[in-house]
């Protein structure tokens, strides 16, 4: 399943259980521009793909997801304005095509998730973790926001508990994402797989049409994640690409120095 990826590792086994795995480690599976339009695509194939009961989405090697990757952000923040919005529009196009896959979606959460990577698994149905995988909403530390994460992290956490780790850059592990509500369980992690089989199962035994319908109820029923929002996050990311914080947290990080705030 894997053809015609440069980003990711599609694969299938015989009850219909489809790994979808990002697949830059040497870069701990940032998003650039090229994973953002194939996990886009491939959430598609798997969704229309009748054989496909589940989807497992995980990262290779020792991260889950860094977020955005920075040199696709700098980029953006060098291009004109309609520029901006159309590659804001790309990220939330692939948080929202996630989101509605009507097949269900398990996290396998093995090690560290940042900004956009929390976004990835606020997404998901249900999400398992290592206990010792760290998180974080980061952004507001490079002078960003968690923008058009921001409807499906809100969705997920409440807005109480969101505003905890939404605004301030702190790390939190496993455990405290579990009481967040980001997460379902944290879990040793030689338990990781066992864990997630144990989410995987239940579906086998349910009508496929069933739990898409379900699915699609829920999202129906669920508030925080309309398009109004979804449009409003794109601009909002557009927005703080343009920002001289923006340019200043960017520039630091590929300068390797501390931004300016953080003297």
């Amino acid at each position: 399943m894997s053809d015609g990826y440069e980003t990711l590792d599609l694969s299938a086994d015989g009850r219909g259980v489809a790994r979808l795995r990002l697949n830059r480690p040497e870069r701990h599976n940032a998003l650039n521009a090229a994973m953002i339009a194939e996990v886009t695509a491939a959430v598609a194939r798997l969704g229309a793909d009748p054989a496909v009961r589940v989807v497992v989405l995980e990262g290779a090697g020792d991260s889950f997801c860094a977020g955005g990757d920075l040199g696709w952000m700098r980029a953006q923040m060098q291009a004109d304005r309609a520029t901006r919005v159309e590659e804001a529009g790309k990220l939330a196009a692939m948080l929202g095509a996630l989101d509605a896959c009507p097949k269900p979606v398990i996290a396998r959460v093995q090690g560290p998730a940042y900004g956009g990577g929390v976004g990835m698994i606020a997404v998901c149905d249900v999400a398992v973790a290592a206990a010792g995988a760290r998180l974080a909403l980061t952004e507001t530390r490079l002078g960003l926001i968690p923008a058009t994460i921001g409807p499906y992290v809100l969705a997920r956490m409440g807005e109480g508990k969101a505003r905890r780790v939404f605004m301030s850059g702190r790390a939190f592990d496993a455990a405290e994402a579990v009481e967040l509500g980001l997460i379902a369980r944290a879990v040793p992690p030689e338990a990781l797989d066992e864990a997630v089989e144990a989410e995987v199962a239940p579906y086998l035994s349910c009508a496929p049409g069933a739990v898409a319908a379900a699915k699609a109820l829920a999202r129906r029923l669920g508030q925080g994640k309309d398009a109004q929002a979804v449009t409003d996050s794109i601009a909002a990311l557009a927005d703080i690409w343009e920002t001289e914080e923006a340019a200043e947290g960017i520039a630091a990080f590929f300068d390797r120095r501390k931004p300016r705030w953080n003297s």
